[in-house]
């Protein structure tokens, strides 16, 4: 199968259109069998067009690409195992529980995880509580 971009002479159209080869296209356009499915013209042309070559190069480049994310995803992963066998989970309220353990001296047998907007990390980085951003992948994604 070949994929053709053709125009329209008669009113500017541009398509594309698969012929089962080259020769097929020649003999379409020859019986005058190809026409604008705007105008109904027969005056259609091929336009000029880039082969879109395979290059095995590219196809490694990908793979290589592939891997990387991979293995990126399978650290977050582990990371995020780790987290939630060693850490308490306080959901949205991670500045609130943050602050608590600072300036209250709560002591927690865990550290914490949640989820706070960057506004709030900033303020408790102002405070001197140190907390950390890292990515998290949800289990629902794939």
């Amino acid at each position: 199968m070949i994929k053709y971009k053709l125009i329209c002479k008669n009113c500017d159209l541009k398509f594309d259109s698969w012929f089962a080869s080259s020769n097929e296209y020649d003999r379409l356009k020859n019986k005058k069998l190809l026409n604008c499915h705007n105008c109904n013209s027969i005056k259609i042309e091929k336009t000029i067009m880039a082969p879109q070559l395979i290059n095995h190069k590219s196809k490694t480049h990908e793979k290589i690409k592939q891997e990387k994310y991979n293995k990126v995803k399978k650290t977050i992963i582990d990371y995020q195992k780790f987290i939630k066998d060693n850490f308490k989970y306080v959901g949205n309220n991670f500045a609130y529980e943050a602050r608590s353990i600072h300036y209250n001296g709560k002591k927690k047998s865990k550290g914490i995880y949640g989820s706070a907007s960057k506004e709030d990390l900033k303020e408790l980085k102002e405070e001197g509580i140190d907390a950390q951003m890292i990515p998290w992948i949800d289990e629902n994604e794939n």
